[in-house]
């Protein structure tokens, strides 16, 4: 996966609490496992006028003219601040795919349902946790065009247009994986080594359970 160290972006503001994994990639665009294609299906029926469906061209589409994703100010935009509890719903991974497919880098919401927060950083994404009166306030602000934030993760900081600094938590663990672009697979092979040395062993203390079956 990619790497994570640092982002000055445009702000997109979601202003909608409870916003499960079915608003964010819907159902039937599950049936693919790739992990890329579906940044166009993001928060399909929000988005778009007519309902989708895999394979669509999208560009065709109608698009609904009052969904943040479709205003101008939102291009380009990496960053997403939301309400609480995002993400709830069912465990797709498919929805952190989508928002990562589609350019997001950082969310910022008071809560996030925990399935999705862990997955999250399993795809590239850094889910930053603020509480209730900062996104407000950050809310407030971004209502201007073109409101930019930085984040740093290195830091664990964010500074704001006006030169406020906010910290942010994140687990050690899942900030080394972010900064370094580790995802299971990835942290699984930096000991490829290690392993076959393990089955080299193995296969000579219990050849039988590496024969061929007839």
């Amino acid at each position: 996966m990619k790497s994570f160290r640092y982002i000055h972006s445009r702000v997109i503001s979601l202003d909608r609490a409870n916003v499960d994994t079915d608003a964010i990639i819907p159902k039937q665009f599950l049936k693919s496992i790739k992990r890329s294609g579906f940044g166009v299906y993001l928060f399909d029926e929000w988005r778009y006028l007519d309902r989708g469906e895999p394979d669509m061209d999208c560009t065709q589409r109608p698009l609904n003219p009052d969904f943040v994703l479709n205003k101008p100010a939102a291009y380009r935009a990496r960053i997403l601040l939301t309400r609480e509890n995002f993400g709830c719903g069912s465990s797709r991974e498919h929805a952190p795919w989508a928002l990562e497919d589609y350019g997001f880098r950082v969310l910022i919401a008071p809560s996030f349902a925990d399935i999705f927060y862990n997955n999250c950083f399993k795809n590239g994404l850094l889910p930053i946790v603020l509480d209730s009166k900062t996104v407000d306030r950050l809310f407030d602000e971004a209502k201007g065009v073109g409101y930019q934030l930085e984040v740093d993760l290195e830091q664990q900081r964010i500074t704001t247009k006006f030169g406020e600094r906010i910290h942010f938590d994140v687990e050690p663990t899942r900030k080394h994986r972010l900064l370094n672009g580790l995802d299971d697979i990835a942290l699984t092979l930096k000991h490829a080594d290690a392993i076959r040395t393990y089955e080299a062993k193995r296969r000579k203390e219990a050849p039988w359970l590496f024969s061929d079956v007839a």
